[in-house]
């Protein structure tokens, strides 16, 4: 599904009637994986209520975040192999359960498609294509990818800009009126929200992600090159290629990514010693 991701694109924007049923999916993903450790029953918010400024209440925050990754999954279903969901989630959770906000319901998954991308949504969704997980060459280059994911959730960063989306689009009349819905209020707040994660987050949030990911998947016991590594992957990869010309449209160039990174790694981490890397456990997807 080499268009996969595009085609997620424009699912988005359009903010698919499907995903009011992602919670019967989710479940079902669930009913697959592990569940996490930390994990604990919370009570649903009938009627999200969403800030123009500060902080969006957690159990909004994870309300939006299930909707978007419900039209994620519309448009690029989960690869059909159970292990490796499972493998994929052992991963992520414990990495995350190195972050500011290992209490959030985190979720994983590899989509199938062929692009080379990976996706956040708010509230702890994180989905990897099939396409960058087989660039993969261990654990610690899975770990370094979640990890890159996982502080884009603990920064907020596409939950800031569709607060701000909505205050620019809509203007502060509109928007008050927008939060006297319900559904109706959920849904355009995802539709505006669409757009601006399509372009992408600007260059400061994708260095910050960088950097905190290394951090994270160190402290989870991973070597700490494995991003970077992935990065230089990436970077081989022909700009010309269909499977990456979505990635390199949303993200600053993994040349530029991984110069930021190495100044502010410095020698900082060379001192530190015992980082896994664990080939030998990285679930091998068919090709």
């Amino acid at each position: 599904m080499r268009h996969g991701i595009v085609c997620l694109v424009l699912i988005l924007v359009g903010a698919s009637a499907q995903a009011q049923d992602f919670e019967k999916a989710l479940k079902g993903l669930r009913d697959q994986l592990t569940p996490p450790a930390q994990e604990s029953a919370k009570p649903e918010s009938p009627s999200p209520s969403i800030p123009a400024f500060g902080e969006v209440p957690e159990a909004d925050e994870i309300k939006i975040g299930q909707q978007i990754a419900g039209n994620l999954l519309d448009a690029a279903p989960l690869v059909d192999d159970a292990v490796l969901q499972r493998y994929v989630n052992r991963v992520g959770r414990w990495v995350a359960s190195q972050s500011e906000r290992p209490g959030l319901p985190w979720t994983f998954g590899v989509i199938d498609s062929n692009d080379v991308n990976a996706f956040a949504a708010p509230g702890g969704y994180i989905f990897v294509t099939k396409g960058l997980y087989k660039i993969l060459s261990d654990e610690s280059e899975l770990a370094g990818v979640l990890a890159h994911e996982v502080a884009h959730v603990v920064r907020a960063h596409h939950l800031k800009l569709v607060q701000q989306g909505q205050l620019i689009g809509a203007g502060a009349d509109v928007l008050k009126q927008m939060l006297g819905g319900k559904d109706e209020r959920v849904q355009r707040l995802i539709g505006g929200g669409a757009e601006i994660m399509a372009r992408g987050l600007d260059k400061t949030a994708e260095f910050e992600a960088d950097r905190m990911g290394v951090v994270l998947a160190t402290r989870a016991g991973y070597d700490s090159f494995g991003l970077p590594a992935v990065l230089q992957a990436i970077g081989h990869l022909s700009a010309d290629s269909g499977a990456v010309a979505l990635l390199f449209k949303t993200h600053p160039h993994p040349d530029e990514r991984l110069a930021k990174l190495g100044e502010a790694m410095g020698s900082r981490f060379d001192g530190i010693t015992g980082g896994k890397s664990l080939p030998e456990r990285l679930q091998k997807i068919p090709r």
